[in-house]
Formats: C-alpha cells, sequence, structure tokens
C-alpha cells in the first residue's frame, strides 16, 4: 500500500520508531529504542498499558524461569530454536537486573519460577510505565492502530481508526495474540501483518481449560488436587504424563498441569484424534501397596461407614463421586467390603478416567498459539524479512510455551531486541536522509 494514494490527515512529524501495542514486549522495545537515541512514539488501543501483563501468574506475575537455556528452549518445542538470537542478547539474568533496577526485586519459587518480591503485576505494570517515562517514550492511550503503510515496500507509518496517518522510519508490532480481547489482544496485529505480506500460522489457543465428558467434573467443581500424576493417550497410547496440580471445573479441568500441556491437547483434537486422562490420587503409592494402606484403612475402620474410611484417603468432595463409580453405597459397612470392590476403589485411585471432549474457545485462553511465521523474521534483529523498517516481539510471533514464566521471558527478550534494532535502523536511515 501507498500512503500517498490516500487520504488522511497526516502528522507532521516523522517519528523514528512507532511501536503498536503497550504489552511487555512494546514497553520493553519502546524503552530500549529510546535508550538507542531514537523517538519512539508508543501506541495503545486500550486506556491503559499492560492488562493483559496485570492478569500474569494469577495477578502475581510469573516474570521467567531460572531454567538453563536449553531447557528454557524445550518449553516451546521445535519452535524454541528461533529464540536463541534473542535469548543471547537478553535472558533471565539480565531481565532479572533490569527489574531491579527499576525498583522490582523478585523472588524464585518452586520449579524456578521468578515473581516480583511485591506479588503484584500491577505494580510491575507501573514500574515499566514509569521507566519509558523517564526515557521520554511518548506514550499515546486509546489509539487503535489500523494499518502498516508502505511506500515502495519499505515502512513509511501507520494508520489509526481516526484515519491518521503517523509516519515513521520503523515499526514495531507488539499487539499480543488474539485471547483475552477485553485486554487489547484481539488479534489485530495477524490482520496487520498479513495485509504487508506474512504469513500467519494457523492460531489455536494455548494455556486453556480443557473439556471433559460425563458429570464427574460438575461434581467436583472447585475441587483442586496437588501432587497428582496425570497421564495423557492418545488414540489409547500414552502420549505425555505430567506431575502437578489440577483443578476441576463445571465443564472439566484446568490448574498448572492441565494448561501446561493444554496445546497440545489442542492440537491433537484438532486434527481428530481422541485424547482421554487418567489422573492418579496416590502417585507416592504403586498399587501393591495402595492395596495394603486400604486393607490398613479397612482393619482400623471395621464397623463404621466405608465414608469414614474414604475421609482418610481423599479430599471431602471427592468422597461420594468415587464411591459411586465403584458401585459402592456410603454407608457399606468396611469390613463387609470385598476384595473386589477394593481392587475397585485402588484402580479409581490410580487411574481415574477422562475422556477430553474439548476445550475453551481462543478468546478464553491464556495464550495464543500460532501467529507471524518465524521463518519471515531475522531472529539476529526481529526485523521482517519481507519489509525493511517492520520488526516484531512477542505473542503476535508463532511461538508458545507452557506455564512457569517461560512466555514472558520470550516477550521481553523479543521486544528488547526489536526496539534496539528498529531504533537503529531508523537512525541509519535519518543519517541517509
Amino acid at each position: 500500500m501507498d500512503f500517498h494514494d490516500k487520504t488522511y490527515n497526516c502528522a507532521m512529524q516523522k517519528t523514528h520508531v512507532i511501536v503498536v501495542g503497550a504489552g511487555p514486549a512494546g514497553l520493553m522495545a519502546a524503552g530500549q529504542a529510546a535508550l538507542q537515541g531514537a523517538e519512539p512514539l508508543l501506541l495503545e488501543k486500550m486506556e491503559q498499558c499492560g492488562l493483559k501483563l496485570r492478569l500474569t501468574g494469577k495477578g502475581r506475575c510469573n516474570l521467567t524461569n531460572t531454567a538453563h537455556l536449553e531447557d528454557f528452549l524445550k518449553h516451546f518445542g521445535a519452535q524454541g530454536q528461533f529464540l536463541r538470537q534473542p535469548f543471547a542478547r537478553f535472558f533471565s539474568r539480565e531481565l532479572l537486573d533490569f527489574m531491579q533496577s527499576i525498583g522490582v526485586p523478585t523472588q524464585t519459587e518452586r520449579g524456578g519460577r521468578v515473581f516480583p518480591l511485591s506479588e503484584d503485576a500491577h505494580a510491575v505494570v507501573e514500574k515499566l510505565t514509569g521507566w519509558i517515562a523517564a526515557q521520554a517514550v511518548q506514550l499515546r492511550t486509546s489509539c487503535c492502530v489500523q494499518s502498516i503503510e508502505l511506500n515502495e515496500r519499505h515502512i513509511s507509518g501507520v494508520v489509526t481508526s481516526e484515519r491518521e496517518f503517523l509516519p515513521a522510519s520503523a515499526v514495531v508490532l507488539a499487539t499480543g495474540g488474539a485471547s483475552f480481547s477485553h485486554t487489547g489482544s484481539s488479534g489485530a496485529g495477524y490482520r496487520m501483518a498479513a495485509a504487508v505480506g506474512h504469513t500467519i500460522q494457523t492460531l489455536r489457543p494455548a494455556l486453556v481449560p480443557l473439556r471433559a465428558a460425563g458429570s464427574l467434573c460438575p461434581s467436583l467443581q472447585g475441587l483442586t488436587l496437588r501432587n497428582v500424576r496425570v497421564d495423557f493417550y492418545l488414540d489409547g497410547k500414552l502420549a505425555f504424563q505430567d506431575f502437578g496440580e489440577l483443578l476441576f471445573t463445571h465443564f472439566g479441568l484446568s490448574g498448572p498441569l492441565i494448561l501446561s500441556r493444554s496445546g497440545a491437547v489442542v492440537d491433537a483434537l484438532q486434527s481428530g484424534r481422541t485424547m482421554h486422562v487418567s489422573i492418579d490420587l496416590k502417585p507416592a503409592l504403586d498399587e501393591e501397596k495402595l492395596d495394603a494402606r486400604l486393607l490398613r484403612e479397612i482393619d482400623a475402620h471395621g464397623k463404621q461407614h466405608l465414608r469414614a474410611l474414604l475421609k482418610s484417603l481423599l479430599p471431602q468432595k471427592m468422597i461420594a463421586p468415587l464411591a459411586e463409580l465403584c458401585g459402592l453405597p456410603l454407608d457399606t459397612i468396611c469390613h463387609q467390603i470385598t476384595a473386589r470392590q477394593r481392587a475397585c476403589l485402588r484402580r479409581t485411585m490410580k487411574d481415574l478416567r477422562l475422556e477430553i471432549s474439548g476445550h475453551l474457545p481462543l478468546e478464553e485462553a491464556m495464550l495464543t498459539a500460532g501467529g507471524v511465521a518465524l521463518k519471515e523474521v531475522d531472529s539476529r534483529s526481529m526485523q521482517s524479512r519481507l519489509v525493511p523498517g517492520l520488526f516484531f516481539a512477542g505473542e503476535v510471533l508463532d511461538l508458545a510455551a507452557d506455564t512457569g514464566g517461560f512466555n514472558l521471558q520470550a516477550a521481553f527478550s523479543t521486544g528488547w531486541l526489536a526496539g534496539i534494532s528498529a531504533a537503529r535502523f531508523a537512525l541509519s536511515q535519518k543519517s541517509e536522509d
């Protein structure tokens, strides 16, 4: 597209760098561009910056993870190799030093997850916005960008929903994904990237709760299980397993353990394959040890009802549903439980099976998988290989990891590199003018 062929309200002064989207990637990009001597303009469609960032880590903001590079990359699957270059320049240690410098001390928790000491995502956003203000970044909120404009296949600027043309030498697209649209992540960045020739890999939900068939999950709604193992079966064969925390909902399953594996489950379901899960409620005990435990409990509660026995083994909310699965009335006297009934209790605790029937829609996912094709972006600079002066950062790219701080680190790292690269590109263009 050529902006000279359109009628716009045109800003008189050309900005070095325009950053579209004031999430973690955009805030980092704008601040770093300013530190390079550019004059960045940060545009955010919402009234506030970082609305989605304020929700991360259940509001506690899981900034990054202390995992070593090779382990870190594995959390992104095959796409992780793209991040070698950005992480080589700005990784978890550099991010923690940066956070400390802007007044966000951190703490490391189980699994290498790093949180701000304040455990307050809102405070992190406030510190970041204070930092960009200190770098003299010009910020415009409630400003919706409609399109990226080109002049002879080079960046010329952007056009807003108010038909205002804002000229620039470089544009960083950091618009986020297509989930949680109430935070501003409406998927507009994919449309803008496609309009200038970029391939968009199929968008799909990641870090998304799963739907389960049957009535068991609704009966357990709100129950959280910690330290359980879940085996995921694809077309009847074990595909992968994980250990951790899950949550029963009125429609199925959620919680960290489920969300971390949901991307692979979504891809499997969308390809027409079947998926079910097996929950091991007692992973510390093999079947023989669990059977011995059941025998001891039966002896201890011999004249009492089954409810008393199960109370010593299960959360209160799970007692009635599990007994029903085994066809055992709760008023069964413990010493009357047969070997067959005991075996059913044992199997159910070790192998509580649920058919996965679907997942919540993209709008309700925490993360968008898919996005701008990585082969069309230079990972050494985050610049488009198709459009000189166009840079990408954050969730708009075809990058998605599981939970644990990995996605936020990718946003900050790609934003850091994109901001520096865009500034250098823009300043080199100015020197040539």
